[in-house]
Formats: C-alpha cells, sequence, structure tokens
C-alpha cells in the first residue's frame, strides 16, 4: 500500500503518527513535514485560524497522493489537513513520505505538500489580534 493515509480532520494532526505509519521495513529514509500556525501573516499579528474545506476535500487529498504515488515509485504517502478552529502552534497540515532513500523522499514530500496547497479545496479565515478577519485561498 502506497498511500497509508490521505485525509481531512477536525481532530489534531501527529507528526510522530505520521512518521510511524508512513515508515516500512524497506524505507531508509523518511521526511515528515508539518505546517503549524504562526503568529502573524503579512505584517499583521495572527490570533486564530479557521479552516473550512469543499465537501471532496478528502477525496481530493485522496486522489493527491495517488496520482503522486505514480509519479514516485517506491515511495509511501501520508497526508493530512485540518479543518475547524486552529490556535497558534497547532498543525494545519501533516505530511509524510518514505522511501528507500532520502532524496526521493524529499522530493516526493515537497511535491505532495505544493500539490496539496495548489489543488485541495480548503480555505483559511485568518483572525488578527486587532480583531479583523481575512480569507485566504478564496478567489
Amino acid at each position: 500500500m502506497r498511500v497509508v493515509h490521505a485525509a481531512v480532520s477536525s481532530h489534531p494532526l501527529k507528526p510522530a503518527q505520521a512518521e510511524a505509519e508512513v515508515w516500512s521495513r524497506e524505507c531508509g529514509g523518511v521526511v515528515v513535514f508539518s505546517g503549524i500556525v504562526r503568529d502573524h501573516d503579512g505584517g499583521k499579528s495572527v490570533a486564530a485560524l479557521n479552516y473550512t474545506a469543499h465537501p471532496t476535500a478528502e477525496q481530493t487529498v485522496e486522489q493527491v497522493c495517488h496520482d503522486l504515488a505514480e509519479n514516485h515509485p517506491g515511495v509511501r504517502f501520508w497526508a493530512a489537513h485540518r479543518v475547524g478552529p486552529l490556535q497558534i502552534g497547532d498543525h494545519a497540515l501533516v505530511a509524510a513520505c518514505a522511501s528507500a532513500h532520502r532524496a526521493e523522499a524529499f522530493a516526493a514530500c515537497a511535491d505532495l505538500v505544493e500539490t496539496i496547497k495548489a489543488q485541495v479545496p480548503i480555505w483559511k479565515e485568518q483572525i488578527y489580534t486587532d480583531g479583523t478577519k481575512d480569507w485566504v485561498g478564496i478567489a
């Protein structure tokens, strides 16, 4: 099974879980990416975020993982994106790739993160410390 996990979740994400689940005995390289909510954006202080997903978001994450598995032979994939309210320091996106060698794992994980960000219909509402709000990802 090359796509180990692909999900959209309202529950906290755990990078250690991603690493443990994506690894297998033939894999000597595991790369884990954690997208963590930071306290600023565009020169403004951020208090919190709220992620909203289209009903097809999880299906899209799954499709992204399967498509990338075709482009990265021998790599195992794990990905999850949070939805709902998040605080500073929460994990918003966790992606992990495992392969026999590190170069393949790094390349696949970079592709995975960038493709999720570009294709998965999830929108971010940023709540600033001054009380204003802004939507990111909505055209």
